[in-house]
């Protein structure tokens, strides 16, 4: 099991962390090309923007990203 929530873990960051970067640079190909850079550090606003911008796939892969990674992180923590 703990092999399971290990795997978990490193795939749902390395998927989180790509469609992070995939998604800021999406943005900062558009107008207003900012966005893409605050995105950058500002991780909440990327999936908020990319939203607002059309980019509903991307944006909602990176929530469900985002949702397995806590999940595993919580069942690590038990």
């Amino acid at each position: 099991m703990d092999l399971v929530v290990f795997a978990a873990l490193v795939v749902a960051f390395a998927l989180l962390v790509t469609l992070h970067v995939a998604l800021a640079a999406r943005l900062a190909m558009r107008e207003p090309r900012w966005r893409g850079l605050v995105a950058l550090f500002v991780p909440p606003l990327a999936p908020y923007w990319g939203m607002e911008a059309g980019m509903k796939r991307m944006a909602t892969l990176w929530i469900v990203a985002l949702s397995i990674y806590v999940v595993a992180r919580i069942g690590a923590a038990f």
